[in-house]
């Protein structure tokens, strides 16, 4: 790859992937309140400020350095943004920041950030060598382990769950009993160690995504519960928004879209299925409507310029004036895998 190319490409990695998209979902009208779940580079939030005069803003990201280097927009924008170090799961509890009686729309951009994959040390990349970590948070209560301890630690046969569940590797099994057996001789530190053997275990061709794709993806979803921290956003979002606030939401992988589009259905849905020997049972009031049906995708003119676009899908739907649902995450189907501990054979 040129220089010239290069540059183009880590420029495009730094553009809000399908703005204009978030943008027309979100409304935004003035004087309205919004919830950027993922703050990262700033991108959504900006975009939110400037569309309507005395839009206020509460950012939230769960990795410190992106707040610590939002804190420059915070002062420019003169007490229209609020930016707090926190998970996105909560941001229900955190919404009365910007006043009683909801928000008019929440924003969620799912899974690792630009600036988390370009710096190495943060191990997010398999392009970039560094430490074996894949952790959001480093910091304080919401630290844990590393990628790096979850390899060293974890039995094979969990091994081989987290990257056939949460990576859909089909050589999952083969992956595992790989890693067992090699760390017996020397522990997995960086993620050139972990890309490596990634590249021995699972045979790709030309025009295939790097080999290390699926199980870098599967070790950063289970590092940071990703999919549990979604499914309970989903549930802040509707307890945090107002009637007729908006939900939009931009997912990069199947396993997340899933959970995306499970909840906008079962809140959607107005009246249970049934058959003429069992009736429909009813069900609470719908809490969203849905204006647009199914997923939006990238254009092909963004997805040319930033090769992140090209999987992302856009879902949004609108608050209706029913109450929350007082209820758990379970009707989502999230995927279970077993972190626990102990030397694997």
């Amino acid at each position: 790859m040129s220089a010239s190319s290069a540059t183009a490409n880590d420029a495009a990695r730094h553009v809000p992937v399908m703005l204009a998209e978030v943008l027309k979902a979100l409304e935004p009208k003035a004087d309205e309140r919004f919830i950027d779940g993922t703050f990262g580079a700033g991108g959504y939030t900006r975009a939110i400020l400037a569309a309507a005069p005395g839009v206020q803003v509460l950012a939230v990201d769960r990795d410190r350095n992106a707040i610590t280097d939002g804190m420059a927009l915070v002062s420019q924008m003169q007490g229209r943004l609020t930016l707090v170090e926190d998970r996105f799961s909560h941001l229900d509890k955190l919404a009365p920041m910007l006043g009683e009686g909801g928000v008019d729309g929440v924003v969620l951009d799912i899974g690792v950030s630009s600036m988390q994959l370009d710096e190495a040390e943060r191990g997010f990349s398999f392009r970039r060598d560094g430490p074996l970590d894949m952790r959001m948070s480093r910091e304080g209560a919401h630290a844990g382990p590393s990628a790096a301890d979850l390899v060293a630690e974890l039995p094979e046969e969990a091994l081989a769950r987290i990257f056939q569940v949460l990576g859909e590797e089909r050589r999952a099994h083969a992956l595992a009993r790989a890693i067992v057996t090699d760390r017996q001789k020397e522990p997995f530190l960086t993620t050139m160690q972990l890309a490596d053997l990634c590249g021995r275990v699972i045979r790709s061709r030309p025009g295939d995504i790097h080999p290390a794709t699926r199980a870098f993806q599967a070790l950063r979803i289970a590092v940071n519960g990703e999919l549990d921290e979604l499914g309970q956003a989903l549930l802040a979002a509707e307890r945090a928004l107002k009637p007729g606030g908006r939900l939009v939401v931009v997912t990069f992988h199947s396993l997340e879209d899933r959970i995306v589009k499970t909840f906008f259905a079962d809140r959607t849905r107005s009246q249970a299925g049934g058959s003429r020997h069992l009736p429909a049972a009813a069900v609470p009031p719908p809490t969203f409507v849905q204006t647009h049906r199914g997923a939006l995708a990238a254009s092909e003119a963004e997805a040319e310029l930033n090769p992140r676009a090209r999987s992302a899908k856009l879902r949004f739907a609108i608050r209706s004036e029913a109450p929350a649902r007082d209820t758990g995450t379970s009707f989502l189907g999230l995927p279970e895998v077993n972190l626990q501990s102990g030397r694997g054979r």
